[in-house]
């Protein structure tokens, strides 16, 4: 695709009827088995029962919990139940989880449409795009200042990919570009909370029925990203300047149940043994420590947020890809609450935030995640944590996809 900068509406606009290159699509599908598996292990999460039944269950798209609903009620249980467990893609260009949003929205549309899953796939990709892109457009400002990208840039995403399947034209999109930003939200308060996951939810939903309410001719703001007191205006954008291009093959899939500042460094040492190390030293970028460097967790969801435990964990042969493994009891393993001392953390600006620095008794190891690999490593990861989610089932969604 051509690298040109514009208006980011009619960026937006041009996602939504651009044709992507194969490659991207190939990840796409990986991503949408991601989804697919985070899911159906979110639905089994027994806190979100009681929130999904009580969701109405009369219509056409299927969801999570086995029920079927209207378009954009599958949406958002579906949005909701596979970001429950935080464990789907990342894209660290605007810090947000793309897929959990833009598939939810367009499969839900896409069963209401019968569409192809080639379609399908087609329109969550060009939503993610774009929501990437609006995401650019706002900025890190955006983020830091409090809004959650996942559901602000993701819900411009999510209407992009259902407008795409109801073949809206570009007035209607526009319309729906306009609706939508009257309706996105999202904070960051509600990390570490069922609101997190909600966000999601709520932002697929959002795109869903921005898209329908433009096709049934209702109207909005011409520009409702970036007019006059628009999204952009109103929500601490920065309005950077975004060129046109593929940026779907650098998401970034978790391999590790925890926190994904985390990655790099297990990442570095993945065939390094650590057990025996006296010193260990991990270098990283200075915006995840005050993210995940608890020094002394002693809960399950608080060793999710810890490079001491999780590299106890890895030295002691813990899998940290394995959900279960995050429990209270492993928090306090005390072979582990040891050896969480020779782990000492430090921030080095000179870092990106997708690198990290490990030095094992002085020799040192390091991870990029935005290193290139090979479609075929990629592959192999996203299937083999998808069966560990799900099991059997994954061969069977994979085959389909």
């Amino acid at each position: 695709m051509e690298q040109r900068s514009e208006g980011i509406t009619e960026l937006v606009l041009a996602y939504a009827q651009a044709n992507p290159p194969q490659n991207v699509r190939d990840i796409m599908r990986l991503s949408v088995l991601d989804w697919a598996a985070c899911g159906v292990a979110g639905a089994r999460h027994g806190a979100f029962g009681p929130w999904s039944r009580g969701c109405e269950a009369v219509g056409p798209a299927s969801r999570f919990d086995g029920r079927a609903g209207s378009v954009a009620e599958a949406a958002m249980v579906n949005g909701t139940l596979s970001h429950a467990l935080d464990f789907d893609d990342t894209h660290f260009a605007h810090i947000g989880h793309p897929s959990v949003v833009v598939v939810s929205a367009a499969l839900a549309m896409a069963e209401a449409k019968s569409a192809t899953l080639n379609d399908m796939v087609d329109a969550a990709l060009v939503g993610a795009e774009a929501s990437v892109a609006v995401g650019l457009w706002l900025g890190r400002a955006h983020y830091q200042v409090g809004f959650h990208q996942t559901a602000t840039s993701g819900a411009f995403g999510a209407t992009v990919a259902a407008g795409r399947l109801m073949r809206l034209s570009e007035a209607q999109m526009r319309h729906a570009l306009g609706l939508c930003a009257t309706m996105a939200s999202g904070l960051k308060s509600q990390f570490g909370t069922m609101g997190k996951p909600l966000n999601a939810g709520l932002a697929a939903r959002a795109g869903v029925e921005a898209a329908q309410w433009a096709a049934l001719g209702m109207t909005a703001a011409h520009d409702g990203l970036a007019g006059l007191l628009g999204f952009g205006a109103t929500h601490h954008g920065a309005a950077e300047p975004v060129p046109m291009q593929w940026r779907m093959d650098a998401v970034s899939h978790k391999f590790h149940a925890c926190c994904h500042g985390l990655h790099a460094s297990l990442e570095a040492v993945r065939d390094v043994d650590v057990l025996n190390a006296t010193r260990i030293e991990i270098s990283t970028h200075p915006r995840w420590m005050t993210v995940c460097n608890q020094a002394a967790p002693d809960t399950g969801l608080g060793a999710k947020f810890s490079y001491a435990h999780v590299m106890a964990m890895a030295a002691y042969g813990r899998d940290t890809g394995d959900i279960a493994q995050f429990s209270d009891d492993c928090a306090r393993d005390p072979h582990l609450v040891a050896f969480r001392d020779r782990v000492h953390v430090s921030a080095d600006d000179g870092l990106s935030e997708m690198q990290a620095r490990v030095q094992v008794d002085g020799i040192e190891y390091s991870h990029d995640l935005d290193a290139p690999q090979p479609y075929s490593a990629r592959e192999a990861r996203v299937r083999g944590k998808s069966k560990g989610l799900i099991g059997a089932q994954a061969d069977t969604l994979w085959r389909a996809i």
